[in-house]
């Protein structure tokens, strides 16, 4: 079957932009993807028929925003395989969840003299709370290398895991390098000693299919925006079990059973860790960019962008003075790239020029920076809705840019 990619890229009226009188091209899609019209219109209809606050009222309005909202959860229930509904924490995005797990399970279960694995190749949203909870436990943050290509060191990793290891939290997807790593394994591995293993998902949901039963991860977290959704919104899934002995993170109403002023009692799950007004709108816009993506099929998106990144890698293989960083042999739809002589930032300037929108900077992750011993990368990340003609556009901008700094 072929691809449809203009009835997709029909779907997101951003697309008709111009940027400076040219064509938007948009390649910062690992920093947020754009939203098809589906989703705008979910937030449009809620807003203009159905709005009212969440599990609180009796009032029609009341129970069909509840409705909807509930619904969404369904959606990304069956959307990574989860086993129950209750499973499924919505938070403000992936960020948040992986703080929400330092604070609750991370401080219930790391003590002085504990350790907890991450990869050399981490957003910052993986590293600053478990240095906090390090900081604050006198635990140890251990950190698995990786080589020039952005993969992994399996032995090494595998030698970091011990008796002291309490934790390993690790990106599915870097942000940076586009590195798919073995995540499989990984969990396997830690499993092998009773090692709970959270997976940051941000960036690889909106690009392949997860299921988190097959992957047997006790934690997969992922935000809202970067999967066709609003902003504000986000996932933690965690295995019931492990969600059911963690503390409440925040107190407040809608997360509680009861109050008196001597002693307070939880709810259940999911809402022990919903307190207060949800982003409802943005939650249900979430369920409508699911609803799209399984129209489309996330194993024809996978392979389409498949191609995007190697007929890129190919063409950039072809100017002098571009090097890639993050050459991973299993990667997504990320290229990170310098150019000899101009700064990622000049690129990124220039670019715009020409109505082409990229990443330029350090995309929070400087420790990959001081890793391949660079202030910043340019970097063009695909989506969905992207084509080889766009890439055209991108490799004819990098050449102009180059001539012009000779």
């Amino acid at each position: 079957m072929t691809y449809p990619i203009e009835k997709i890229r029909a779907d997101f009226p951003i697309l008709n932009e111009k940027i400076r009188n040219k064509p938007l091209v948009y390649l910062d899609n690992a920093a947020s993807c754009q939203k098809p019209q589906v989703v705008i219109d979910s937030l449009v209809n809620l807003y203009s028929h159905d709005y009212a606050n969440v599990h609180r009222g009796v009032h029609t309005l009341s129970v069909r925003s509840t409705d909807l909202f509930e619904a969404a959860r369904e959606k990304v229930k069956s959307f990574i395989n989860a086993k129950s509904e209750k499973e499924i924490i919505f938070v403000r995005g992936a960020t948040d969840a992986v703080n929400l797990v330092a604070q609750t399970y991370g401080k219930a279960n790391i003590h002085a003299g504990d350790e907890i694995i991450i990869t050399a190749m981490e957003h910052h949203s993986n590293i600053v709370p478990w240095q906090m909870l390090c900081e604050e436990k006198g635990a140890i943050l251990k950190v698995a290398p990786m080589n020039l290509a952005g993969e992994l060191l399996m032995p090494e990793f595998e030698a970091l895991l011990n008796a002291k290891t309490k934790l390993v939290s690790i990106v599915h997807m870097s942000n940076a390098l586009g590195t798919i790593n073995p995540v499989e394994k990984i969990i396997e591995l830690a499993h092998a000693q009773n090692i709970p293993v959270l997976l940051d998902g941000a960036q690889a949901i909106p690009h392949m299919v997860v299921d988190v039963q097959a992957l047997d991860c006790d934690f997969y977290v992922f935000s809202g925006h970067k999967l066709y959704a609003p902003t504000g919104v986000g996932v933690l899934y965690g295995k019931q079990a492990l969600l059911e002995a963690m503390p409440p993170y925040q107190g407040g109403g809608d997360m509680i059973r009861t109050v008196t002023f001597e002693k307070s009692t939880y709810a259940g799950l999911p809402h022990k860790f919903e307190a207060g007004t949800p982003s409802i709108a943005e939650v249900i816009g979430l369920g409508a960019a699911i609803g799209y993506l399984n129209s489309i099929g996330m194993e024809a998106i996978a392979a389409h962008e498949a191609e995007l990144l190697a007929y890129a890698t190919e063409q950039a293989l072809k100017i002098d003075g571009l090097k890639i960083i993050g050459e991973a042999k299993e990667k997504g739809g990320i290229l990170s790239f310098t150019l000899h002589r101009i700064h990622p930032h000049d690129i990124g300037t220039m670019l715009d020029s020409l109505g082409i929108a990229i990443r330029a900077g350090h995309h929070c992750a400087m420790p990959v920076m001081d890793f391949y011993k660079v202030p910043a990368t340019a970097r063009a990340s695909f989506a969905m809705y992207n084509t080889k003609a766009e890439i055209d556009v991108l490799m004819s901008g990098i050449r102009n840019l180059i001539e012009m700094f000779g």
